[in-house]
């Protein structure tokens, strides 16, 4: 058996309809789109979202979804967590040798009393203190 030879199964195909052929057909004059109204006229193209006149569904379902662009930075307390204070350079990588911080996190700011004095320390852009 050859693809030559592949024919559609039993009653998977039928003949179109010839509209517009006279009136011994059933199908002419009008050609099966009736008397009047935009569908009956030439041309005729709806557009995808059309309910017929009604306010479309894109328009009657609220919008959600924002994703800001903005990063709002990991803080970490340097009063509290003392191991970063005690790093001789701050980088992403040094905090995250000595405190525990999930993948996903860009940037870190480091607040506290003595953040101002590691200003100094810091080697990386990601990372920021308060008052630098």
């Amino acid at each position: 058996m050859g693809i030559e030879n592949l024919t559609p199964a039993e009653g998977s195909t039928s003949n179109s309809k010839r509209v517009g052929r006279g009136q011994g057909s059933g199908m002419g004059k009008t050609a099966t789109r009736g008397q009047k109204g935009q569908k009956s006229r030439s041309g005729y193209k709806r557009k995808r979202n059309f309910i017929g006149g009604q306010l479309p569904l894109a328009k009657i379902l609220p919008k959600i979804g924002f994703h800001s662009k903005n990063v709002k930075p990991y803080v970490i307390n340097v009063e509290k967590i003392k191991a970063v204070a005690e790093l001789e350079e701050i980088t992403m990588e040094s905090i995250r040798g000595v405190h525990k911080i999930a993948a996903s996190v860009e940037k870190v700011k480091l607040v506290g009393a003595s953040a101002k004095d590691l200003a100094s320390k810091i080697k990386d852009d990601n990372v920021t203190t308060t008052g630098k």
